[in-house]
């Protein structure tokens, strides 16, 4: 079992799903009389109330719309925007200047640092479903040990941010899934202190975003191309187990899985063994892509930076080319919400979620949300 806290049962009348986090239950099944008679089997085990199809998470709201299921954290935002004072504050179109970088160096050392880990803390559970502010949450994540007035100022830039764009979040939509694309990135050399660069990507299962991630290179890169690379080992590996988790769902995914960069000597290695001699330093990242490439499990391909959407994992955008990149990745709540179909569309998706929970218990942390 890849994950293990999701259990799966399946047998000639469909598949049943069971995710479990503590003492709440999310499931999902492709046949509802088997997913009734399990109900009825666990009531008779356990003391829980069963809370019908689901609409709230563990502070992630599940809304069904024309689309399909929107996953949004709106009260977990404004409940955050009121705890910390800013409701009234004046709203910000990205969540970090372009081209800005944190360092260590900056600003004078806060007197009591708890509030800052505790605000950093809550938007890191936000990115959940707010993947435009994975880059800036990470960069203010890399100072919680020591804390300044300037990490302090750019994580009030964030929030600012928050309030500029409430209720933003993921779209699930129906439709085929046996494509996995990825986009991935590497802003080399970025941090100012250590000069480690930082990786990005994010995943599609067809035309839904299934997952995505922005964080620091453990180890300094002498090159743009090793940098690159190394990006391209860690996404390789989020694919492989997304794939291996798909596999359990008895999901059939198409191969090559495709992988996306905007760095053609990156492609270039990965296609052509000819340049191996320039991969020393690489070996062990070079070895690791370049197997799966040759048996055909991997494919990596070009894009256009214009069109490399991991950017926003890894630095700082002007504000045209981030929402360009935003606009491709996730949901947007109108500007006016005149006209807004607020509505449930209970046939919008064809397999039914349900909630159940042993005690109410709405507070705590969910890793990951799957779809059938």
């Amino acid at each position: 079992m890849v994950d293990t806290s999701m259990f799966t049962k399946h047998s000639t009348c469909g598949t049943l799903i069971l995710l479990l986090y503590v003492d709440d239950i999310i499931l999902t099944r492709d046949n509802g009389d088997a997913l009734s008679t399990f109900i009825k089997c666990l009531s008779t085990e356990f003391a829980m109330t069963d809370l019908g199809e689901l609409h709230y998470f563990l502070g992630v709201e599940a809304t069904r719309t024309m689309a399909g299921l929107r996953l949004t954290q709106t009260k977990y935002s404004l409940d955050l925007l009121q705890k910390t004072s800013m409701t009234g504050c004046k709203p910000c179109r990205t969540p970090v200047a372009s081209g800005s970088k944190l360092s260590a160096a900056d600003g004078s050392t806060l007197v009591d640092p708890h509030e800052y880990r505790q605000v950093v803390g809550a938007l890191q559970y936000l990115t959940l479903t707010r993947l435009d502010l994975s880059y800036s949450v990470n960069q203010a994540c890399q100072f919680m040990h020591a804390p300044t007035t300037a990490h302090y100022d750019a994580v009030k830039r964030i929030l600012r941010y928050l309030k500029h764009i409430l209720g933003a979040g993921i779209d699930i939509k129906p439709g085929p899934i046996s494509i996995i694309t990825t986009f991935t990135d590497a802003d080399w050399a970025g941090c100012p202190d250590t000069r480690r660069s930082t990786t990005g990507f994010c995943i599609f299962l067809g035309s839904n975003l299934l997952s995505w991630g922005s964080k620091k290179q453990p180890t300094i890169s002498r090159s743009s191309s090793e940098s690159e690379y190394k990006a391209l080992a860690v996404t390789v590996s989020e694919v492989l187990w997304l794939s291996y988790l798909l596999d359990d769902l008895h999901v059939p995914i198409s191969l090559p899985l495709i992988i996306n960069r905007d760095n053609i000597s990156t492609t270039y290695m990965a296609a052509n063994p000819v340049l191996h001699a320039r991969t020393k330093h690489i070996e062990v990242d070079y070895h690791f892509v370049r197997e799966l490439v040759l048996t055909k499990k991997i494919k990596v391909q070009f894009v256009r930076s214009s069109d490399q959407v991991a950017d926003i994992f890894t630095k700082g955008l002007s504000s045209p080319l981030f929402k360009s990149h935003r606009s491709k990745l996730m949901w947007l709540p109108p500007i006016s919400l005149q006209g807004d179909d607020n509505t449930y569309d209970t046939h919008a998706t064809t397999h039914a979620l349900h909630a159940i929970t042993v005690n109410s218990c709405q507070d705590e942390l969910i890793y990951h949300i799957y779809t059938m």
